[in-house]
């Protein structure tokens, strides 16, 4: 007997107009509708917040590219050991870059990876606030702004490590599975 996971939550049934529109949206642009939504949509005032919050700190405007944002995602998600977030953003960081042993690098040890000083020193960062956030100091911030950071740009860095270390702990303490479709993405 397989053991319930999030997907099994009771959802909202029919799904309100808005909420209908924004999965069609994600059918239409990603081939499907991720499971992080899917879990979240028994609760449509929560769904709403995580996809607000999520679609700033990943799609907004932002002096990080798209590409450098979902590597930081990525190299949390593989310090805390996240499977779902691995897996999907595993799967974005292959399909940005062009470079499916990026992603996979990432997924087992950002430190193996061919970087440049940028990369390098906002997933350092990433990583140093996921592991050790007490310690995190001036000389921190400093070695990003010496690869060419902003303060706007430091506090996405810090901004998206958070995200993805509060959705870590979400996705493993609820067991949410990510979609299937993500392995084969991009290889």
């Amino acid at each position: 007997m397989t053991q319930p996971t999030a997907l099994d939550l009771p959802q909202v049934e029919p799904l309100p107009e808005g909420t209908a529109k924004f999965f069609a949206i994600c059918e239409e642009k990603l081939g499907l509708v991720p499971n992080v939504l899917r879990s979240y949509a028994h609760n449509i005032e929560k769904l709403n917040a995580f996809s607000a919050l999520y679609n700033d700190l990943m799609l907004g405007e932002s002096g990080l590219s798209k590409l450098e944002r979902e590597m930081i995602a990525v190299a949390v998600s593989s310090v805390n050991r996240c499977f779902y977030c691995l897996v999907a953003h595993g799967a974005a960081v292959r399909e940005l870059s062009g470079r499916p042993e990026l992603g996979e690098a990432l997924v087992m040890n950002y430190r193996v990876a061919e970087l440049t000083p940028r990369e390098r020193a906002m997933l350092d960062f990433a990583v140093k606030m996921t592991e050790n956030s007490v310690n995190m100091a001036e000389a921190d911030r400093q070695g990003l702004r010496d690869v060419g950071l902003s303060e706007a740009d430091i506090w996405d860095v810090a901004a998206v490590a958070s995200f993805f270390n509060m959705t870590n702990k979400m996705a493993s303490a609820v067991d949410m599975q990510p979609n299937a479709e993500y392995h084969a993405q991009a290889r």
